[in-house]
């Protein structure tokens, strides 16, 4: 899972609305950098608005390069069933996503951070890895390579390695022009890609009520003084 620094709340919301809708037990790796020090060196990026933009791609290291992993990014809330994803964790493919077909139409996103365009937008967002085939991210690779060619897959040797993982999965809060989004009805996963209700400017985004109810819950302990 994605883990930011600067903004932490989001990363125990998402573990924990995963948890609470899982039928099978969950094991959570945060993507803290801090951690990840020994092995990922490279410097953050202009385009890079969050400290996992990148470190995302150390999961199948990070994995052995054994079985199949999930990484998701942290801007996010589960209202489904991790259990779907794990039964989709099969296949001849590299790595599974939700494939969007995004048209960017502006230069920034949440509170002003610069947004790049280009192809395959916010499919890493969501990743069922196959890891042992993804040997080619070692961290040397990751440390060195275009974030670009590293989301934008170019590392493989074909998208026809790319299988799919459903829409609802990765439902982009607040954003038009998706290929294929107005299919989903019923999200089990929100991203809130423009913006979520854990920054003021952005509070009552769509989806805004459900975050906020499980924030309160995360923080329903009270210190007896």
């Amino acid at each position: 899972m994605g883990f930011d620094r600067d903004n932490r709340i989001p990363a125990y919301v998402l573990a924990d609305s995963i948890i609470e809708n899982s039928s099978i037990p969950v094991e959570f790796v945060f993507l803290h950098r801090q951690t990840l020090d020994k092995v990922f060196s490279r410097k953050r990026g202009e385009f890079e608005s969050t400290e996992f933009s990148i470190s995302r791609f150390l999961v199948p290291y990070l994995s052995d390069y054994k079985g199949w992993s999930l990484f998701i990014d942290n801007d996010m809330l589960v209202s489904g069933d991790v259990a779907e994803l794990y039964e989709l964790m099969n296949g001849d493919y590299t790595l599974r996503c939700v494939k969007h077909n995004q048209v960017v139409d502006s230069g920034v996103k949440f509170l002003g951070q610069k947004q790049a365009s280009y192809n395959l937008k916010n499919w890493t967002s969501v990743i069922l890895f196959n890891n042992e085939r993804c040997s080619v991210l070692t961290p040397e690779f990751i440390n060195n390579e275009r974030g670009l060619n590293l989301h934008q897959l170019k590392w493989l040797p074909s998208l026809d390695e790319v299988g799919e993982i459903p829409f609802e999965w990765n439902y982009l809060c607040d954003t038009k022009s998706l290929g294929g989004q107005e299919r989903v009805t019923k999200p089990k996963l929100v991203h809130y890609t423009l913006g979520g209700p854990f920054f003021e400017e952005t509070i009552e985004c769509e989806y805004y009520s459900e975050w906020i109810e499980i924030y309160e819950r995360v923080n329903d302990f009270k210190c007896q003084r």
